[in-house]
């Protein structure tokens, strides 16, 4: 499964927009981790939280991919946590408007019952509290606010 490949285009309301947002998925190994690289401009400098949603639905905007991708029913967390989301790949940090991406996660997948593909990818308004916050709303999204970019992860051309 070596050289398996997909890719994200992100698209917000706002000033993250247009097609030059790309993230690339690919397996490292047979069945992982996947690596995630990429950048998103347009950001405010600073953390944004970063998760893998669990439907690959945007007809209503970002709204529309349902919460954090979470097979195992588990609480919110961060990527190094034992007690996470599977779609919890925790922060990206913008300067100068951009984050650039250097993700490692053996969580994730591009085959199996881990899969991604056909789930969307959120970029998140505020920081990741990583589950560390002390409230409700901190075991569930880590208080990482509103979407304000997303995109349906698909199969890339190799």
């Amino acid at each position: 499964m070596e050289g398996l490949k997909a890719v994200c285009v992100l698209r917000g309301d706002g000033p993250v927009h247009g097609t030059r947002i790309f993230i690339f998925f690919f397996v490292l190994k047979d069945c992982g981790p996947v690596k995630v690289s990429g950048s998103i401009e347009g950001l405010s400098d600073g953390k944004h939280g970063f998760h893998v949603h669990e439907f690959g639905d945007n007809t209503n905007g970002c709204i529309s991919a349902g919460a954090h991708f979470n097979p195992y029913s588990k609480k919110h967390g961060g990527p190094d946590d034992d007690e996470r989301h599977v779609g919890d790949l925790g922060n990206v940090t913008a300067k100068g408007g951009v984050a650039e991406i250097s993700i490692v996660d053996p969580h994730i997948s591009l085959t199996g019952p881990l899969c991604i593909i056909g789930r969307t990818m959120v970029v998140h308004e505020r920081e990741d509290d990583l589950g560390k916050g002390g409230n409700e709303e901190s075991t569930k999204t880590g208080n990482a606010g509103g979407r304000l970019a997303c995109g349906v992860i698909g199969i890339a051309k190799m």
